[in-house]
């Protein structure tokens, strides 16, 4: 059995080992003590790849945190890539 890794997002000094492979785990970090959601390292990893070096098909920094996070999990976890997500607008009623 593998242990996968998850680290803190509001710190990124906390993380833990666990035998089972999800995206996220939530539990109150050790170093910052707050209830934060551990992200799985190979989505971070993926995250921090992005952060580093963009990718061409879309305006990477137009997204926040959550939306990055989201797209770096999609690819990873769900096997999809770049170019199936698209970056729209919000329209006043939308937002």
């Amino acid at each position: 059995m593998s242990d996968y890794s998850y680290e803190c997002l509001n710190c990124h000094e906390f993380s833990v080992s666990r035998g089972f492979d999800v995206a996220f785990l939530s539990v109150t970090c050790e170093v910052c003590d707050s209830f934060e959601r551990l992200v799985n390292g190979t989505i971070l990893d993926q995250f921090r790849a992005f952060e580093e070096s963009p990718p061409d098909e879309f305006d990477w920094d137009r997204l926040d945190r959550r939306e990055k996070l989201m797209v770096s999990e999609k690819i990873v976890r769900q096997g999809r890539s770049v170019d199936d997500f698209e970056i729209t607008d919000l329209t006043d009623d939308e937002k």
